[in-house]
């Protein structure tokens, strides 16, 4: 290979390639940005000509890079980018912490200082003590310090823990040109510009308002800036938690809310961004609880920890299921006397269950809004037992006239009469158990609400559980009243 070819940019010869396929493939075809990062990082360009070509790729395109190099390549990368430009890389990178050990505790601070301070945390909460003491002492930036150590104090289920600083504030005293000046200064280092966040003044920081950054700009320069200012601007206190405030955030659908604490000191902000990852985390623990897990797992988690958050709720679970097979118990002459009901215990357990789940699901979806109000709360279980009930009256008519006729040529000594009759008694059955169901799945959910514990612990194994012990009890129940004790069979 020549040196024109070696220095080619890569992003050409990516383009002079022909794309196989049919037409329509390569209509959707993307370039391969990954292949030619590597190509660039790995090529025998000089640093300046790295550096010019590396420029031109966004940080999250060279972040998906860094896993497949080698350490050695990774620190000549972060080199060429410098601090700030690494520093967005490793905002996007899903295990920082593994690639900030591998440098020296001065490199890895001076890219963490010129990190967004919440993103900072994000890769200092995965490293020990040590690690993250011995990076925030040797960082030069005292503001970036105190940003870090302010969000670090926070519990990770309270607003406070998920904000940035990264926000641009201006006091309301000034004029529109001191205001423009203020916010060209401030855009060095803060890069959320869509809304322009008005305080007191620069001493007390105290929150009074917002502007939208297209106003600033168009406003002439006699215009008062108190005209441009939004007073009723929406916020969030720093204390608050996740949970109770996220409806809220996602309502305004606002770029960016500003977080404040007691005496309406602006300490922060959600972004949009903020409030994605904030919503996928509880819909994660959510979809755990779901699951019956007490938190959610990932792929790289220990066997011991996986372990740790699984068995309360197996042994909770445990002794439910005791109860139901005690139950069973009880029902043991009923199944002496009619052995063949047996064989429909699933099918009528597995409905209940089935049912009892969806209406779990759709109640804690409706739950996430704080502001339901106890007629919506009726009318969602009013909804739900109807759901139930028709539900089960479709699924228990089918039931009842398959069962019939298998019941009548398989079990030849019922006949036809008492073969529907058995499976009348299956399909009431399964009426009522869906039915049960549907209630339990919604009616707890609303209780542990009530007593303030998170709905979704009222988790699909524990409505499976409790359902199973409805539809025992509904099924040979029936079968005892109706088959035994009235039609003698």
């Amino acid at each position: 290979m020549n040196d024109q070819e070696m220095n080619q940019d890569p992003r050409e010869s990516r383009a002079e390639e022909s794309v196989p396929g049919s037409e329509q493939e390569e209509l959707f075809e993307h370039p391969d940005y990954g292949q030619q990062l590597k190509n660039i990082i790995r090529g025998k360009m000089s640093d300046d000509e790295k550096r010019d070509q590396l420029a031109d790729y966004h940080a999250n395109d060279i972040a998906g890079v860094v896993e497949e190099l080698e350490p050695e390549e990774r620190r000549a990368l972060y080199e060429l980018l410098g601090p700030e430009e690494a520093s967005e890389v490793f905002a996007y990178l899903d295990d920082a912490a593994e690639y900030i050990a591998e440098l020296t505790p001065d490199t890895a601070a001076d890219i963490v200082q010129n990190m967004d301070a919440d993103d900072a945390v994000d890769v200092l909460e995965d490293l020990d003590e040590a690690q993250q003491q011995a990076i925030i002492q040797r960082m030069d930036d005292e503001e970036a310090r105190e940003d870090i150590r302010l969000i670090q104090s926070y519990p990770d289920d309270e607003i406070g823990s998920k904000m940035t600083t990264n926000y641009i504030a201006v006091p309301r005293n000034l004029t529109i040109k001191q205001a423009m000046k203020s916010l060209v200064n401030q855009a060095a280092d803060n890069d959320n510009l869509s809304t322009i966040y008005v305080v007191d003044d620069e001493t007390s920081n105290r929150f009074y308002g917002a502007i939208n950054l297209q106003d600033l700009i168009v406003a002439r320069a006699g215009t008062e800036l108190e005209t441009l200012v939004i007073t009723s601007y929406p916020y969030v206190y720093d204390h608050e938690t996740v949970s109770d405030c996220i409806e809220q955030l996602k309502d305004y659908s606002e770029d960016s809310i500003p977080v404040v604490d007691s005496d309406m000191k602006l300490l922060g902000i959600i972004t949009s961004q903020d409030l994605v990852e904030v919503v996928d985390e509880e819909m994660g623990e959510d979809y755990a609880k779901l699951g019956g897990l007490i938190a959610e797992e990932d792929l790289d988690e220990p066997l011991k920890e996986s372990i740790r958050k699984r068995v309360p709720w197996l042994f909770a679970l445990l002794l439910m299921g005791l109860l139901v097979s005690a139950v069973v118990g009880i029902f043991e002459p009923v199944m002496q006397q009619l052995a063949f009901v047996v064989a429909f215990q699933s099918m009528i357990l597995d409905m209940a269950g089935n049912t009892g789940t969806q209406s779990l699901a759709v109640t804690i979806r409706v739950l996430m809004d704080e502001n339901l109000t106890g007629k919506q709360k009726r009318h969602l279980v009013w909804k739900e037992g109807r759901a139930g009930f028709c539900n089960g009256m479709i699924v228990g008519i089918i039931t009842c006239v398959f069962v019939g006729f298998y019941l009548n040529f398989t079990q030849q000594t019922l006949g036809w009469t008492k073969a529907f009759l058995v499976s009348g008694c299956i399909g009431v059955s399964m009426v009522l158990a869906m039915t049960i169901s549907s209630l339990t799945g919604t009616v707890i959910p609303l209780i542990f609400k009530k007593l303030k514990i998170d709905p979704a612990v009222a988790s699909g194994p524990m409505i499976t559980t409790l359902n199973d012990l409805v539809g025992v009890i509904s099924y040979y129940g029936l079968v005892w009243v109706l088959l035994i004790n009235i039609m003698h069979i």
